[in-house]
């Protein structure tokens, strides 16, 4: 056995793997494989935070977590991306000096979410983002804030929050005042606390405020609190730090969460808390007498027995117990000792209800108007709903800056005051995302506010009475993918927080959709969407659900849906389910589901009646407020029926080849405790497996592919040639064997030989993780899921045929579509609309850069001759269809009785007729119809 070799990966690691990626991709040979972008962008992603020019609103960038920085200078009517040619799309933080148009931006997300990638330290642009200079920072991981002294832009201030699941010393506070040639660390607590936020008073750059966050997430717990979480003060422009939440009414303790600050003066200063301190008992009563799982825990047998059958049915009913349990029979089971009180308590408490049913005190909103001397809670009452459990999420407030009373604090919902945070309303709307994470107060214009959510931008004049919703980037942040067998197939995807949307394959990114009414993708489930299946038999019955398991089949035609989540028995433990349940829906029989908790569930029945089909395939768990002893991946061989692949998130491997009859533990060879994002079983050959682990949450990036020829009893390492990143999914190519495509945080890739060897896909795709693929067989496209910049499409069908033999060739010309002939070659509609011109996509390879010669013949007649340059691997050249001066007289010549006519912008098109492309010896046909 391989012990676990899970450590954080240094800095150093990180910048080499990137230098690595970077000559990867110069001669990488699908360099030239052109991806497009499917959107959907109606729904878009997290938001991060927004810079806006004071003196001109219309102008200002948004970043979002994991989909890049984006610009507008006609108020959000268009955005235009800006760090695509940067090594990463992670973002903390950003900030804009106006004057000297240089943008900073601090990489990997404040947030400590499950999917809150880690940056490469601060990114600086001179030049609006056309390139980008690393100035440091590198081992920072997550930035929360930036400041930049409005009168002198090379000193700047940030808030690091450090690693996420390890510790680190590079956080805390640094400032830089050459521009980020140098930083030093002003302000550092320990190895487990950074600075979630920091704000300086207008006018005074000198004063001003940070908040510290002691928080430790591991796979299975959150920890958001500690005594470490504090406020502090500079009043020498952050280069010296003084506590001053100590004494001051400001909580403190073991239940300090996360603190978020605004400030309005020097001495006025809002603090939003998220409380993780248990709210005295009492503080919340039952609204009615309806039972809950509490009553259960100290209840005893007599007591129970005695309880009304109507009342103990409404507590099962509603709390969504199995049919099988009603009053009399579970009394029944509670008499003759099978079942205790406490399991109908128990039967509900997975890692999930744990945590939302946790009662802590939750947000709560601090002022002090002497400087933070003293700070009072400016409520009496609880702020129900803000943040629910899940605070360390959140955690801004704002100050309108012409009213020292308004303020507006960041949740679930967005909610404002205006008599200093005495009482709140709701300014959520029915067009605006429920989860706040970044707001723009105009500080020029009371009401004029930018808010960022996980659902995008929106923008209000009054207050957030009424919202514009700003959702023209294509930011979507997937975490699965799925394509159906349809001619015109379906795709269908979940996204983070957005449900699960499907459109067709040919959905275009437009705003067209906004006159017809209708936008291509339409949304078929809520909460954070999962996986999906789909019948092949019949396209509308489809598989798919929300976080945990929450799985439903849904007739698509008959517009109904059903719950179909396996459930224990009462009296077991809770199945344990992934935040991304997996499923399968067999190839051998498409009545049969496969459905992953800690245990391998089977249905034979589409999800009607379920049978467990293993024990515990998993370490077995760990105590903490997140499911963790799951499993993350299943994969049947489409060569047997039962031989089935399972993964788990404690690094589990598991195989049965008798339909779970018995099961082999076949990953003791492998790193131990990681995440197995995929096994695959393979569809060429039935001994052949695939496997991917993910360090991510133990900050480990190493890159981990394996692969089997023997069901997994050994394996061999074939992800070591691809640059430091952590691995998320691993696809063969369904038509060539020796094909493989990885998607990894930060890229992806193929391999042409098994995975000796890998090349990087890059055109118009950005360095933005990537969650999920499949290639849709008789479309021959490759569907790409990112976490932050939505989906793509490319046609892999010249590069299926790049086998050994064609790599081999100094050159190859691959299968050249036809086209049909059309009058409105060459023409405009009108003089108001662009002349339409044809082209056709000559796809070809050659073994080195070099020059080629292309040419288009007719029999022998040679009617055009282009010269490319040409780059080592695959190449497409977009040609116009047209002759040459030199080919319309050649042609002439050989057609002497041809009447050519000039199109309307004076060019010769070819008439109908076969074609041959030739390139050396290589050479392809093709038709104008």
């Amino acid at each position: 056995m391989i012990l676990s070799q899970s450590k954080p990966t240094s800095s150093s690691t990180v910048e080499s793997a990137l230098i690595d990626k970077e000559k990867l991709t110069k001669n990488s040979l699908v360099k030239n494989i052109n991806f497009t972008n499917m959107g959907p962008t109606v729904m878009s992603g997290r938001v991060a935070d927004v810079a806006v020019n004071p003196e001109n609103s219309t102008e200002f960038y948004v970043g979002y977590a994991s989909g890049g920085l984006w610009y507008t200078n006609n108020n959000g009517t268009t955005f235009t991306p800006v760090l695509d040619n940067s090594p990463t799309q992670n973002i903390g933080d950003i900030a804009v000096d106006w004057n000297s148009e240089t943008i900073w931006v601090g990489t990997g997300e404040k947030n400590s979410s499950r999917s809150s990638y880690a940056g490469i330290g601060m990114l600086k642009s001179t030049d609006k983002g056309k390139t980008w200079q690393n100035v440091g920072l590198t081992d920072s991981h997550h930035i929360s804030r930036i400041i930049i002294n409005p009168n002198n832009t090379n000193e700047v201030i940030v808030a690091v929050i450090g690693h996420l699941y390890s510790s680190n010393e590079e956080r805390g506070i640094f400032k830089t005042i050459d521009g980020g040639k140098t930083w030093t660390k002003s302000l550092y607590i320990d190895e487990n606390t950074g600075i979630i936020d920091v704000d300086f008073v207008p006018e005074n750059f000198n004063i001003m405020y940070a908040a510290s966050w002691e928080r430790e997430r591991k796979a299975w717990n959150f920890d958001g609190d500690g005594k470490n979480s504090a406020i502090y003060k500079s009043t020498d422009a952050g280069t010296s730090w003084t506590k001053i939440a100590d004494k001051s009414g400001f909580p403190t303790g073991d239940g300090v969460g996360r603190i978020g600050l605004a400030v309005f003066n020097e001495n006025t200063v809002y603090a939003l808390h998220d409380s993780q301190f248990r709210r005295p008992k009492g503080a919340a009563k039952k609204a009615s007498d309806e039972l809950t799982k509490e009553d259960f825990k100290t209840m005893s047998t007599n007591d129970f027995l005695k309880l009304d059958d109507g009342r103990l049915n409404n507590y099962l009913k509603n709390n969504g117990f199995q049919e099988k349990y009603r009053a009399q029979n579970v009394k029944q089971m509670v008499s003759v000792g099978s079942v205790k009180p406490m399991d109908l308590a128990s039967y509900l408490e997975d890692a999930n209800s744990m945590l939302f049913d946790s009662e802590v005190i939750g947000a709560e909103v601090f002022k002090t108007i002497n400087g933070g001397k003293s700070w009072k809670k400016t409520h009496d009452n609880y702020l129900e709903g803000v943040y629910s459990s899940y605070g360390y999420y959140f955690g801004e407030i704002r100050v309108d800056l012409q009213d020292e009373n308004g303020i507006y604090v960041l949740g679930v919902p967005i909610i404002k005051s205006k008599d200093g945070g005495k009482t709140f309303t709701s300014i959520n709307a029915e067009n605006v995302h429920s989860d706040h994470q970044a707001l723009w107060v105009n500080p020029k214009k009371s009401g004029h506010i930018l808010n960022g959510n996980d659902g995008g931008l929106n923008l209000s004049y009054d207050d957030g009475e009424n919202w514009t919703k700003l959702n023209e980037p294509a930011v979507g942040q997937f975490y699965s993918v799925y394509a159906d067998t349809q001619k015109n197939y379906k795709v269908y995807g979940g996204l983070q927080d957005n449900g699960v949307w499907v459109a067709d394959n040919t959905a275009r990114i437009d705003k067209g959709w906004l006159q017809r009414g209708q936008n291509p993708y339409e949304s078929i489930m809520g909460g954070d969407g999962m996986q999906v299946q789909v019948d092949e038999r019949n396209q509308n019955i489809v598989y798919t659900g929300f976080q945990f398991g929450n799985y439903y089949r849904i007739d698509r035609a008959k517009g109904n849906q059903k719950y179909i989540q396996p459930k224990h028995t009462l009296g077991e433990n809770p199945y344990r389910f992934n935040w991304q349940t997996p499923i399968h829906l067999s190839k051998h029989n498409q009545d049969i589901l496969y459905l992953g908790g800690n245990k391998l569930h089977r249905s034979l029945n589409q999800g009607d009646d379920w049978e467990t089909i293993s024990d515990d395939l998993t370490t077995g768990g760990k105590k903490g407020n997140v499911a963790y002893g799951t499993l993350t991946s299943i994969s049947e061989s489409p060569f047997q029926f039962g031989l089935i692949y399972v993964g788990s998130d404690d690094g589990y491997i598991n195989v049965t080849k008798n339909g779970g009859g018995s099961w082999t533990r076949v990953s003791d060879n492998l790193p131990q405790d990681l995440w197995v994002s995929r096994v695959i079983a393979s569809a060429h050959k039935k001994e052949t497996v695939y496997a991917t682990l993910n360090g991510y949450r133990f900050d480990d990036f190493t890159t981990y592919v394996y692969k089997s020829d023997n069901y997994g009893q050994t394996w061999e390492n074939i992800g070591k040639d691809i640059p430091t990143s952590p691995v998320n999914v691993i696809k063969e190519d369904p038509k060539n064997e020796n094909i493989l495509y990885v998607g990894t945080d930060n890229g992806l890739y193929v391999s042409f030989d098994k995975g000796s060897s890998w090349s990087i896909f890059n055109k118009n795709l950005p360095n933005v993780a990537v969650h999920d693929l499949v290639i849709q067989p008789t479309a021959k496209h490759l569907i790409v899921a990112t976490h932050g910049r939505s989906l793509y499409k490319a046609d892999v069908s010249s590069i299926q045929k790049m086998t050994d033999a064609i790599l081999a060739k100094q050159s190859y010309v691959f299968d050249v579509s036809d086209i049909r002939q059309n009058r409105s070659w060459g023409r405009s509609w009108s003089q108001w609309r662009d002349v339409y011109e044809p082209e056709i996509t000559i796809p070809f390879y050659v073994n080195a850069d070099k020059k080629v010669d292309l040419e288009i013949y007719q029999g022998e007649t040679l009617l055009n001759a282009i010269t490319i340059n040409a780059d080592k691997g695959y190449n497409e050249f977009n040609f116009d269809v047209s002759f040459s001066k030199k080919g319309l007289k050649n042609y002439e010549k050989a057609n002497k009785e041809a009447k050519l006519k000039a199109a309307a912008n004076d060019v010769y098109y070819l008439p109908k007729g076969k074609y041959v492309v030739k390139i050396g010896d290589a050479k392809s046909a093709f038709e104008i119809k």
